[in-house]
């Protein structure tokens, strides 16, 4: 599946998202190679050439989403799963946003375009997991449509060497 989207953030910054191509690769790797402490402070490093090279292989169980604005990709989203029968229908979904992009929108709006692909390859149920500290990505989600199913306590190590619990969120399409 193949899609192209203009969008204007909330700073009038137009992004075009699409979905991942293979040419896209070396940008996806300099937009993580880019992103600060903050942007990762709850992510799970590293993110190596290798990481990412993992990531965008089995596109046939994927929706990888990337955002591009001028000539580098700043926001990244991947819907994946496991291609097992009794897991048919269901993905974990995953969203990096370049800290230059942060509270413009870019969020909220690959989030909502990862979740109509994800309906119109006929989906049946999205899932995540975010850090309980993450306010604001938990607010994207639940304007998206994410319901909170439960909290596991202390899963979550973060670089303040302090456990955190983590929020687990899905929504049924």
């Amino acid at each position: 599946m193949s899609y192209d989207n203009n969008v204007i953030l909330r700073d009038s910054s137009r992004v075009l998202f699409s979905t991942y191509k293979a040419e896209d690769f070396e940008k996806v790797v300099k937009m993580f190679a880019s992103l600060s402490d903050e942007a990762l402070r709850w992510g799970t490093p590293p993110y190596t050439r290798e990481t990412i090279g993992r990531w965008t292989q089995d596109l046939e169980n994927r929706i990888i989403l990337v955002a591009h604005f001028q000539n580098r990709i700043v926001g990244y989203c991947m819907v994946h799963g496991s291609p097992r029968p009794r897991y048919r229908g269901i993905r974990d979904m995953m969203i990096y946003l370049h800290q230059d992009f942060q509270g413009k929108g870019l969020g909220t709006a690959m989030t909502s375009m990862a979740v109509r692909l994800a309906r119109e390859q006929g989906l049946h149920r999205l899932s995540l997991e975010v850090v309980a500290d993450n306010k604001i990505a938990i607010h994207v989600y639940e304007k998206a449509g994410f319901k909170i199913e439960g909290i596991m306590k202390d899963a979550f190590y973060g670089e303040d060497e302090k456990y955190h619990d983590m929020v687990i969120m899905s929504l049924l399409l």
